[in-house]
């Protein structure tokens, strides 16, 4: 089990060991906000409960410059785990199928690896497709592709408590875990 560590405004940072999270607490340096059920941790001196959200005491600042690269991850993440072209999610696809990357404009043919150039396809949309353009196989994707914001792509693949879950939506929105149905 991890923990959600929040910065000193309420932001989400990151999520950290439990233990971690029970060393900033006892250091003074952050504050248990919500435990996590009715565990307790226990010591000669002190009883604390777990953890499942802490907050920095002081605030730090988080430089948010860096792009995301595309990963699968992400780009399925992004997707919301469905093909673009024909909109099945991974549970419908047939046992030898499998979600895979597509390049709307293929690479071969001047496309690039970026965020509004790839989508999520199936393997048999993205066989159907090959190494054409989406004029020339009449396959468009159903959501043009953009860059996501970071916030969206880094809480869509963590696995969140719905303790933890309400915090990203209550700093970034409700739409800020929409890309796994959190």
């Amino acid at each position: 089990m991890r923990c959600l560590a929040l910065n000193a405004s309420f932001e989400p940072l990151t999520m950290v060991p439990v233990r971690r999270a029970l060393r900033l607490v006892i250091d003074g340096k952050a504050e248990i906000v919500e435990p996590e059920g009715s565990g307790v941790f226990r010591s000669e001196r002190i009883t604390l409960p777990r953890p499942a959200i802490i907050r920095l005491v002081k605030f730090i600042h988080v430089p948010r410059r860096f792009r995301r690269q595309v990963t699968n991850t992400f780009l399925f993440a992004r997707d919301d785990y469905r093909c673009q072209y024909c909109h099945r999610p991974t549970a419908k696809l047939r046992p030898r199928e499998c979600l895979t990357r597509d390049h709307i404009v293929p690479i071969s043919r001047g496309g690039t690896n970026e965020w509004t150039n790839v989508v999520t396809a199936c393997s048999t949309c993205n066989t159907r497709k090959g190494n054409r353009l989406p004029v020339e196989c009449r396959m468009f994707p159903m959501v043009p592709p953009s860059e996501p914001h970071f916030v969206h792509l880094s809480w869509a693949v963590r696995r969140l408590t719905v303790t933890q879950a309400k915090y990203i939506r209550m700093f970034y929105g409700e739409d800020a875990l929409q890309a796994i149905g959190g």
